[in-house]
């Protein structure tokens, strides 16, 4: 069976949903690769100050103009440059979307007690659909281990979903300091 084309996803993912929670409420948090906005959209409804950052920010733009707690960042993330996101995010937001050189600077850019939610492909996913290119899928316990002594670890799980669609994907939940001091 041929891989089936990936289409954009327009509903926010249930990892990130589940775990929204833990990021302080009226916290700043940086959506990268924010794509269409479906999480920028469940951040702001959630009273969230956000950062959404993408290379084609043409949507973007359109659905969140006027909005003062909803800055917009046009920036290819994978030229080379450095990072210029800024830092003490109380959350981070990643899904769909795997640049291996950005990984470090995910974890520094938390505020103390900062979440970073992250879920993406991984190695198996060429099976099922795109992405089908292995630069773009994560090892098994990749994810893990790049936050692995750089975060607490709240939750990480990998293996293969059948919603939003078929895929084979690692996600995590990690917190910039102890885990037993999050809130709540």
């Amino acid at each position: 069976m041929p891989p089936v084309p990936m289409p954009p996803a327009t509903s926010p993912s249930a990892w990130i949903r589940r775990f929204l929670p833990l990021i302080p409420p009226g916290g700043r948090v940086l959506d990268l690769a924010a794509g269409g906005g479906r999480h920028v959209k469940l951040l702001r409804q959630s009273d969230y100050q956000v950062v959404a950052v993408d290379r084609d920010v043409t949507r973007l733009r359109a659905e969140f103009a006027g909005d003062p707690l909803c800055e917009v960042i046009e920036q290819d993330l994978e030229d080379g440059g450095p990072w210029r996101l800024g830092q003490g995010y109380h959350g981070i937001v990643v899904a769909n979307y795997l640049w291996r050189p950005l990984l470090p600077a995910l974890a520094s850019a938390l505020a103390p007690q900062g979440v970073l939610l992250y879920e993406t492909f991984m190695l198996g996913n060429e099976r099922l659909g795109k992405p089908a290119n292995p630069d773009f899928l994560l090892l098994p316990g990749e994810l893990l281990a790049a936050f692995l002594g750089r975060l607490g670890i709240i939750a990480f799980e990998q293996g293969t979903v059948s919603t939003p669609r078929p895929a084979v994907i690692q996600r995590i939940a990690a917190v910039k300091g102890e885990v037993g001091a999050l809130p709540g």
